[in-house]
């Protein structure tokens, strides 16, 4: 586990779970998701970083965090690797002791998946590049959520989904291929399917990994890359 310079010793850290890493080149050239994640954050919380695939029994007790954010992955929640089921298992217990978790992608999935939804292959095939996100009514009223405008560009690259949301979930955003982009459940755990901190250029690079999307678009992204800093401004508004 490694930490970031800690600004506010008297706050509990924030952890950023890596579920996986982007392809090495893109790594080299522009970091991973747990970077990207961090850039989002800002600096009010002191930072955390685990590699749930290697240090998954090293996962905390939920009580020594303030919040915890579960990146994307290459992984298929729908594998069930003991790994990422031990993760899962986790971040229930993190969200049934009202620590705030944010679900990135496969995290998002995760999430479902640890409160009884079910994921598997989208249907239709891959979802990448830059797609419009609606908002439900819903996420008028959601802590994270409210103030964003009804519908924005996000970043999105995913072969899977949450095809039913676990019970008592609510529903927070959709897009035309994707009926869950985003959701709470217990409370204060929360899964985004698109990538708010992926900028252009790295939505590009996928682009350019994905054979079924060379042609996607891809455009600047700034009120989705927003739910990074609104998540961080909630947790320490909460603490």
């Amino acid at each position: 586990m490694t930490a970031s310079p800690d600004p506010s010793p008297l706050r509990k850290p924030l952890l950023i779970v890596a579920a996986g890493k982007t392809f090495p080149g893109i790594r080299e050239a522009l970091g991973d998701f747990d970077d990207w994640i961090a850039a989002g954050l800002g600096d009010a919380l002191p930072l955390l970083r685990i590699d749930a695939q290697q240090e998954a029994a090293r996962l905390p007790d939920p009580t020594e965090l303030s919040a915890v954010v579960v990146s994307g992955s290459h992984a298929m929640v729908s594998h069930r690797e003991p790994w990422s089921e031990q993760l899962a298992q986790w971040m229930r217990r993190c969200v049934e002791a009202q620590v705030p978790v944010l679900g990135i992608c496969y995290g998002h999935q995760l999430l479902a998946h640890a409160f009884g939804g079910h994921v598997d292959d989208l249907p239709r095939g891959p979802e990448v590049g830059t797609h419009t996100v609606r908002l439900t009514a819903e996420a008028a009223q959601d802590t994270l959520f409210a103030g964003l405008p009804g519908q924005f560009p996000a970043q999105l690259v995913h072969y899977q989904s949450v095809l039913r949301l676990p019970d008592g979930a609510v529903l927070l955003a959709h897009s035309e291929l994707e009926p869950h982009q985003a959701f709470r459940v217990g409370g204060c755990g929360w899964g985004v399917q698109f990538h708010p901190e992926f900028s252009a250029r790295a939505m590009q690079a996928y682009v350019e990994h994905v054979q079924e999307a060379r042609n996607a678009h891809v455009s600047d992204t700034s009120e989705a890359g927003s739910v990074l800093g609104r998540f961080a401004a909630m947790v320490v508004a909460g603490s």
